[in-house]
């Protein structure tokens, strides 16, 4: 198999898998490895899970698409579930985080207007990241991604994140109409809003009816420890993004909306041809189901503590290692350098998978379900493929 016929926007690594169960993976040569990374925070629930699965199977059987044009009963059941656990009010369905946090986005530019706002400001953050459409990478903090594609979309305002006066300088500004932000920067290199932020951001945009819009695309789904990452800081949103572990390795996202922003839409103003379709709404359901019956979030919550002790603990003293940050089942190891080929080394050497942000920052994002057993493995291996990179160093 060749991959000649795709476009070059991947480095891919030298392996083709073809099964997986749980936290572990299959190659086409057999090879097992352990999986620390579920598809960027997506198979939070493991690999092939048997009731997901049935899911997929009695779904397919029944009815995969009737479009939007008529009612879809799992979707107004997904909408009522997800509603419940936010207390959001209305939900849109799409089938990536790019589609939720565009959608995200023309909320805000329809509250602007509402406002009779004509040049209309979204704050972001540095070394955030929602995706690689036009309007979200612009909201995006990474020079790098938007280089080349250049005109980018106008009407972002960009804050250092955790900085408080920064923030309180834009108190009253009249232009301003949202705040878009991640609890958790997961592409940014793993870096934690603070929560005495987030709750003065809170603040802040009700004081100036402002929209608050939470980027839970990564954070979302039990990752951090709690169902959704912005309940560590004790405040409620008036918009919600979703995507990844929603749908356990099926494409579905989701805008969920409260207030104002909850009717800011009229038929015709959005839509998407396969959004909320009944075979990814009964599987998103499905997942939440599991998560709640299993107590997943609570689960990340408590082996999210054996692995970041753990970590701390093997790695002390390391020369390399300039931190060990994360909450829940999502934490990074920050080096002082970059590690040409780590996780190449990861993959072949310790067959594992992980990924290396921002050059230097090991993200962590294991399924919600991997045992003790492997969070003990997958620190052992971590600390094999340092501890042997520094020995090479010093060779």
């Amino acid at each position: 198999m060749s991959s000649a016929c795709l476009m070059p926007v991947y480095e891919r690594l030298p392996v083709h898998f073809v099964r997986g169960e749980g936290s572990c993976l299959w190659d086409d040569q057999g090879n097992q490895y352990l999986d620390s990374l579920a598809g960027v925070a997506v198979t939070n629930l493991g690999h092939s899970h048997p009731e997901i699965t049935a899911a997929i199977s009695a779904q397919a059987a029944t009815l995969m698409h009737s479009s939007n044009l008529y009612g879809v009963t799992w979707q107004e059941t997904l909408a009522a579930t997800l509603c419940s656990l936010t207390g959001m009010e209305k939900a849109f369905f799409c089938n990536s985080g790019a589609e939720a946090n565009e959608t995200a986005i023309k909320l805000a530019r329809l509250h602007a207007r509402q406002r009779q706002i004509t040049a209309p400001q979204i704050v972001v953050m540095d070394g955030a990241f929602h995706g690689r459409t036009l309007a979200t990478l612009t909201a995006s903090g990474n020079p790098a991604a938007q280089q080349g594609f250049e005109p980018l979309v106008p009407g972002f305002l960009r804050l250092p994140l955790n900085d408080s006066a920064a923030l309180n300088a834009l108190d009253g500004n009249p232009q301003i109409c949202a705040v878009l932000l991640e609890t958790v920067q997961g592409e940014g290199g793993v870096r934690l809003a603070d929560s005495h932020y987030l709750q003065a951001l809170a603040r802040l945009c009700r004081d100036n009816n402002w929209l608050l819009m939470i980027d839970e695309v990564q954070t979302g789904m039990g990752r951090t420890g709690r169902h959704f990452g912005y309940q560590h800081a004790d405040i409620q949103p008036d918009v919600i993004t979703l995507a990844k572990g929603l749908g356990n390795g099926l494409p579905i996202g989701a805008c969920l909306a409260r207030g104002a922003a909850a009717n800011l839409f009229a038929p015709g103003q959005h839509g998407s041809t396969f959004g909320g379709n009944p075979l990814a709404c009964r599987v998103g359901h499905t997942v939440i189901s599991i998560m709640q019956r299993d107590r997943l979030a609570e689960r990340a919550a408590e082996l999210g503590r054996q692995l970041l002790e753990g970590l701390t603990q093997a790695l002390a003293g390391h020369p390399q290692v300039a931190a060990i940050r994360g909450r829940g089942l999502m934490v990074g190891i920050e080096l002082k350098e970059a590690i040409p080929d780590l996780t190449r080394r990861a993959l072949l050497e310790e067959r594992l998978l992980i990924n290396v942000t921002r050059q230097k920052v090991i993200r962590l994002l294991p399924a919600l379900t991997i045992s003790p057993e492997e969070i003990s493995i997958l620190i052992a291996a971590l600390s094999r493929l340092l501890h042997s990179n520094q020995q090479l160093r010093s060779a």
